[in-house]
């Protein structure tokens, strides 16, 4: 869900995915992946056909989080397993985003200072992150035990801001550390 141009898709061998930006799912077909174009809130499957569904950097973008997970498991087999990478809103890099939000990088100030805009909103005026709604891992839980998806499993990494990686950081269990928390969830 949301393979966007398949930049995760691809390497990780996924073979279908959905996306409802045409100039994306281009770049996508280029990769190797199949694509549908669609809404997470509405899938364009019938129920069970998969048995792994991967969401990375996707809740945010979502307009109805709750029955985007709903049905991610409608589409999943019994036993199928959903992975959605995400960024922990309580977070450096959250914070970071969400302090960008609504600004728009302006003219120099008097003294060299960038100056902007508060209140243009959307990814045009204010990067990819301008409308995002960043979740807790706790929001991630309950939204996808909620849709029927249980044995949540958590890993967490980035531990730095992403300019200042030296090297890879390996991921560790949990969350809270971590600005870049994945969960694993088995549909019941």
């Amino acid at each position: 869900m949301g393979v966007g141009t398949g930049r995760f898709a691809a390497p990780l061998g996924i073979s279908v995915g959905l996306d409802p930006s045409l100039p994306m799912m281009e770049v996508a077909r280029g990769r190797g992946v199949l694509c549908v174009r669609g809404v997470a809130e509405r899938l364009p499957f019938r129920d069970g056909p998969f048995d792994l569904l991967l969401m990375v950097t996707v809740d945010f973008l979502l307009r109805d989080k709750a029955a985007a997970f709903r049905e991610a498991a409608r589409v999943l087999a019994p036993g199928g397993s959903i992975v959605v990478g995400f960024i922990d809103r309580d977070s450096p890099l959250a914070r970071r985003y969400e302090g960008e939000k609504g600004w728009v990088e302006g003219k120099k100030g008097k003294k060299g200072e960038k100056e902007g805009r508060k209140g243009m909103r959307g990814k045009d005026q204010a990067g990819f992150y301008g409308d995002a709604r960043f979740l807790s891992p706790e929001e991630m839980a309950a939204l996808l035990e909620g849709a029927g998806f249980w044995e949540l499993a958590f890993a967490q990494t980035l531990f730095s801001q992403p300019e200042e990686m030296t090297s890879l950081q390996p991921p560790i269990p949990g969350y809270g550390r971590g600005s870049f928390v994945v969960v694993r969830g088995e549909r019941l």
